[in-house]
């Protein structure tokens, strides 16, 4: 596997000099936070990813899990770094602080949920639904069931998951079948099989508390009938302990093409005891509450995997000597020079480079954003929700489609040794691949985008969104650059003000083209922002880096915006069946 290494010095980039955390914290009232603290904790979390989780990352692939007499058992050592992760406090960083969570800003958080995906995504997982379901209980479970779960949810003593997917339903839950009978004691019998539920069983804690989407029998037909039900692997004692085994049980895992490692399992509810979450028939809206938490960390997978892959391929490029550079020999004292100076292997690396960094600062962005909704109220507040909610889609299917790209080049820098399992670089993009398809496949990222977000509240969050990226060209200064950025964003603005008025047709012919655009040019949006704060910051190495890749990504990777531009602009017709025929020309 190639050697991961905690990008440290671009965190504190973008900590200290990009986003000028010390501001924001004061800005927010918190006072007991600072830029030398999320530093602090994001070189401890690095130290965590590295020297615990990153070393189970091959050994656990080729491994995977197993399911013995209805126990899932995971590679070894995973189980014990889960313990470790839960009794350093890793996984009680953003729980509320009245069920013993650490209340940390997001701002600390993300990059070492980042670092953790880079480690192992397969690891990664279990923790990051676990985080999921303390939002969803956080918000809609009532105060009894808070005090039975929350507590250990948010320590992570046990893990959570989330139940929605069913062999019939996919992301279509209107065709959702599982059933909740209510029971005399209030409780509800849940009968049912989901499909897809990431770590549905494992053995790491001696509890799940799954999260189950189901209808009442008196449940309307379509998403306005479908509730949500918290239904524990067991039920819990009068002491607040693990006791009878519920009706909750994996039949079978998953053969995936990779995350082999994380066990996705098949579970039947069986008469399983469950208890409702928020309001009867409003399911949907309380699982939203996950599964747009989980959607930015699958966008955080895909940054993960990209990094570790350019690190890989960096590493390899310097170090392979084959033939003589193009503009001359490179390294006079070696018998060839090394790949990392041919044109083309810069161009890959470069391009791993200019995505990969660019999408860290949008994660660092939304951790922002995040930081003023849940510290703010009021208008701030709610712009801050606005922004999240026009990011969440880019952010879930751009920085994936780009884990994707990343992976890819990374095993093209390395050759047939790329291709070969020992290296470690083809088992990344095996694992970052689903992230595409999970919480929400691209497509319905840029369907949520172009049909949802574009046009929600009269266009409120578009709006916001550009106010968001408007402050930060405005803080350049470079007249020139500010200029270019400035540009750049209106252009994107108003092209979106065009898309705004699409027919239905013509928004879902256009929709993955729009959702393309948007990211490309926010991107640089973020590049220009960059590369002006460089300017100034401490580390030379750093400011030269992102003033040259600044270059790269607007010569080079910038102009893919045009062409998603002029694809989104062309008619749905050439994506049409004729009227009342088929496809019979596919």
């Amino acid at each position: 596997m190639p050697a991961y290494t905690p990008p440290l010095a671009d965190f504190t980039f973008l900590v200290k000099d990009w986003l000028k955390i010390d501001e924001l914290y004061q800005s927010l009232g918190l006072d007991e936070f600072d830029a030398d603290l999320a530093l602090e904790v994001i070189e401890q979390g690095g130290r965590f990813a590295t020297d615990v989780v990153a070393p189970l990352n091959r050994e656990g692939d080729e491994q995977g899990c197993k399911l013995n007499n209805g126990q899932v058992v995971t590679p070894d050592g995973f189980a014990a770094a889960y313990q470790s992760y839960v009794e350093n406090g890793w996984n009680a960083m953003l729980g509320d602080i009245e069920y013993g969570g650490q209340g940390l800003p997001y701002s600390m958080a993300v990059p070492v949920h980042e670092m953790l995906n880079s480690a192992s995504l397969s690891w990664r997982l279990t923790s990051m639904l676990t985080e999921s379901a303390v939002l969803a209980v956080t918000k809609h479970a009532s105060d009894e069931l808070k005090a039975i779960y929350l507590e250990k949810l948010v320590s992570g003593e046990w893990t959570g998951t989330m139940n929605l997917t069913e062999p019939q339903a996919g992301s279509d839950l209107s065709l959702l079948a599982t059933k909740a009978e209510p029971n005399d004691d209030g409780s509800y019998c849940i009968t049912g099989s989901k499909i897809f539920i990431t770590a549905g069983d494992h053995d790491w804690t001696d509890n799940i508390i799954h999260m189950v989407l189901a209808r009442l029998p008196d449940a309307p037909p379509g998403v306005k009938g479908i509730s949500l039900f918290l239904v524990p692997k067991f039920l819990v004692n009068e002491a607040g302990e693990p006791g009878e085994r519920n009706a909750a049980v994996p039949s079978a895992l998953e053969k995936k093409m990779g995350i082999k490692a994380s066990p996705t399992c098949v579970m039947n509810f069986d008469g399983a005891k469950g208890w409702l979450v928020g309001e009867p028939h409003c399911g949907l809206a309380c699982m939203f509450t996950m599964m747009n938490d989980a959607r930015f960390q699958v966008g955080l997978e895909g940054l993960g995997a990209a990094e570790a892959s350019f690190q890989g391929a960096l590493t390899y490029a310097r170090e392979r000597l084959q033939s003589r550079a193009p503009q001359g020999v490179q390294q006079p004292e070696a018998k060839a020079d090394a790949i990392v100076y041919q044109p083309d292997i810069a161009r890959m690396l470069l391009t791993q480079k200019a995505l990969t960094e660019g999408n860290r600062a949008l994660a660092m962005l939304y951790a922002k954003y995040m930081d003023i909704a849940h510290n703010s109220s009021g208008d701030a507040h709610d712009n801050a929700e606005g922004v999240l909610q026009f990011l969440t889609p880019i952010c879930k299917a751009f920085m994936t489609d780009a884990g994707l790209e990343t992976t890819s080049l990374g095993i093209q820098v390395f050759g047939g040794h790329g291709y070969i399992r020992e290296w470690g670089m083809e088992q990344l993009m095996r694992d970052v691949r689903i992230a595409m398809l999970y919480e929400g496949t691209n497509g319905i990222q840029s369907l949520d985008l172009i049909g949802r977000k574009l046009t929600r509240d009269r266009g409120d969050l578009l709006g916001l969104t550009r106010t968001a990226f408007a402050e930060l060209t405005d803080k350049m200064t470079d007249l020139k650059t500010k200029a270019e950025a400035a540009e750049l964003l209106e252009q994107w603005y108003q092209t979106s003000l065009e898309v705004k008025g699409y027919s239905a047709v013509e928004a879902a012919g256009g929709a993955c083209d729009y959702l393309a655009y948007s990211g490309y040019c926010l991107l640089g949006v973020l590049w220009y922002s960059m590369a002006d704060a460089a300017a100034t910051a401490d580390n030379p190495v750093v400011a030269a880096g992102k003033q040259k890749t600044r270059d790269f990504y607007v010569q080079r990777i910038l102009p893919r915006a045009q062409a998603h531009k002029s694809a989104l602009q062309q008619s749905a017709e050439t994506l049409l069946a004729p009227q009342g025929g088929e496809y019979d020309y596919l």
